[in-house]
């Protein structure tokens, strides 16, 4: 196998990755959708939304939880995309013993 080849497509593969990571835009979303969290690829919070009806000045930790639960339902669907976009990525590498 062909070392210099082999570089040349990790590093193809790894300049994907980072385009997919910049431009993947996932929300994630808690309490019927009263909070909203959007990130990207990397897990950088890029937008967040919150309705009025999530605002009780009574309780803060429903605002708390509510955000704590739509950031982890958001980087579980990047996880997600991002491990089905890695398998198609790798898909092409034809790596013997590696599955991919």
């Amino acid at each position: 196998m062909d070392m210099r080849f082999l570089m040349k497509q990790a590093q193809q593969m790894q300049a994907k990755l980072a385009e997919t990571q910049a431009n993947l835009r996932v929300e994630g979303t808690a309490g019927g959708e009263l909070v909203k969290v959007t990130l990207n690829g990397s897990k950088e919070l890029m937008g967040l939304s919150i309705a009025k009806d999530a605002m009780d000045p009574e309780d803060p930790s429903m605002l708390e939880d509510l955000l704590l639960a739509a950031f982890r339902d958001a980087t579980t669907k990047v996880d997600e995309a991002m491990k089905k976009q890695m398998g198609g990525m790798g898909a092409g590498l034809n790596l013997p013993g590696l599955g991919l």
